[in-house]
């Protein structure tokens, strides 16, 4: 399923109050914006504490703190483009990705977690469907 396709199904999903197993429960992410947040502007979304999430996720934060060794190093801090302006609109070198593991997954997985140039990690359970902001102190 491409993207866009999983970023619509998201949308609806959260209109119509409907949660998928692949979103945590945790809050409700910010799957799109009926106006597109300009950038650093991250008001319309959910906060998640970094203690909730998987506990690969925490590993990839001290990675990313550290500068590496990450374990996709071809992929790993490469530009997150944000086609699908799900996050706030910034220059197109302002996000970077970083592959949070999946324990049993054959390949990458679908979590990861989206740095902004302004400090701001983001998390991603879904692929980029939906986002939810990391509080890093909790």
């Amino acid at each position: 399923m491409s993207r866009t396709v999983k970023a619509l199904l998201a949308l609806v999903f959260a209109v119509v109050g409907v949660t998928t197993a692949a979103t945590p429960a945790l809050a409700s992410p910010v799957a799109a914006h009926s106006v597109l947040a300009s950038c650093g502007d991250t008001s319309g979304y959910q906060h998640v504490a970094l203690s909730s999430l998987p506990a690969q996720a925490a590993d990839t934060v001290k990675l990313i703190d550290q500068g590496g060794p990450f374990p996709y190093p071809g992929k790993d801090g490469s530009v997150f483009t944000n086609v699908e302006q799900i996050l706030p609109i910034c220059a197109k070198s302002y996000y970077h990705e970083y592959t949070v593991p999946t324990p049993g997954a054959p390949n990458r997985g679908a979590r990861r977690i989206v740095t902004g140039e302004g400090g701001e990690f983001f998390w991603t359970g879904d692929h980029y469907a939906t986002f939810q902001l990391i509080n890093r102190d909790s």
